[in-house]
């Protein structure tokens, strides 16, 4: 048997014996690029259940929102519509569904690595062209991109304040009885460099995230944006940094689990840094609008009209429509911990929803 047919947890605990700890952030990445090519971990039979597939409303809005600002921009024929992260394309098939009734249909291309993803994402959108990096997404056009709940599956590095000093927090293995055991410790790399300006007045035991993935591929997406033109919306759930905290979580079953147990079969993710990846989106020299809160975004784009129609014309669903757009709205749902954020190239119009 080769390393690489061995199990995740056991190519890990082998690099930590040959090498030493692991970083969080190798930890996390290694994790995910296991448990994302292995599986569709959505829907009830998987382990948690993003916005586009509780209500088909949440991609008809940003269709539309789409649709609308590519309209007000000059209608330009060689537009592409871009996802990260598509899931199982549910988000892009109800958008381009939408975009289909301002007579707009932009060519598909989704950034997605998961062989069993893109599987379901061709036999919902046949036409979609698949791509693994954002770098390698079409020149040819402007960029209108949707990025859901894409943000927050990038690996951070994460750094522990020990003694009055930053370090490294890092992954141990162990062997036992029960099996490999991975746990978080503090590693001997001392950190001086790269943290925000708040982790100077913090006390011992405080964990800074640093979003290094999420900074690399907001860069890549942003330039493109400037170069080709377009727009991007990007819905997370996260925060405007710079903050102190932990905010690694793992969920399975559609229950949270510990982030450190069974490497691979849970998904781990962290909030978004929003301050951070708008950051990355001016320095690009595009306009950022948000965040704001997923309930005020869905709300100006019109979801209770939106719920209404959809009751009136079904009216056996009219419970289920309600339940989805409180469950997409409310303040004590994903309401306020999920957030939407624009950016624009300087030439196009700004996306509605934003206050604007």
């Amino acid at each position: 048997m080769s390393v690489d047919d061995l199990p995740l947890s056991e190519r890990l605990a082998r690099q930590i014996e040959a090498g030493g700890p692991i970083s969080v952030a190798h930890f996390m990445g290694e994790a995910n690029q296991h448990y994302y090519a292995t599986r569709d971990p959505l829907g009830m039979e998987g382990d948690f259940t993003t916005a586009p597939e509780i209500s088909q409303m949440f991609g008809e809005l940003i269709g539309l929102c789409l649709a609308d600002v590519w309209m007000r921009s000059g209608r330009r024929p060689e537009a592409f519509y871009a996802e990260l992260g598509p899931g199982r394309g549910t988000l892009a098939a109800d958008a381009l569904r939408a975009m289909e009734r301002a007579a707009f249909a932009p060519r598909l291309h989704f950034v997605e690595t998961s062989p069993v993803l893109r599987e379901r994402q061709r036999a919902l959108l046949p036409h979609v062209v698949h791509h693994d990096r954002i770098e390698a997404l079409p020149e040819a056009g402007p960029l209108l991109v949707v990025a859901n709940e894409f943000f927050d599956a990038l690996p951070v590095r994460q750094c522990i304040r020990v003694n009055g000093e930053w370090r490294e927090r890092v992954v141990l293995a162990s062997r036992g009885e029960d099996g490999i055991r991975f746990v978080p410790a503090v590693g001997y790399r001392r950190i001086e460099s790269g943290l925000p300006a708040i982790a100077a007045s913090a006390d011992d035991g405080h964990i800074v995230e640093t979003p290094l993935a999420g900074a690399e591929a907001a860069y890549a997406l942003a330039h493109r944006i400037a170069k080709q033109g377009g727009a991007a919306i990007i819905v997370d759930y996260g925060y405007e940094g710079p903050a102190i905290g932990d905010t690694l979580q793992a969920v399975r079953d559609h229950r949270f689990a510990d982030p450190f147990a069974d490497p691979g079969e849970v998904d781990l993710t962290t909030h978004v840094d929003f301050t951070m990846i708008g950051n990355m989106a001016r320095q690009a020299g595009l306009r950022v609008l948000g965040p704001v809160g997923q309930g005020v975004f869905l709300g100006e784009l019109g979801i209770d009209a939106r719920a209404a129609q959809l009751a009136q014309t079904s009216p056996e669903r009219a419970d289920e429509v309600e339940a989805a757009r409180l469950r997409l709205t409310s303040p004590d749902a994903m309401g306020t911990l999920f957030k939407a954020m624009a950016w624009v190239h300087p030439d196009w119009a700004d996306p509605a929803g934003f206050g604007v």
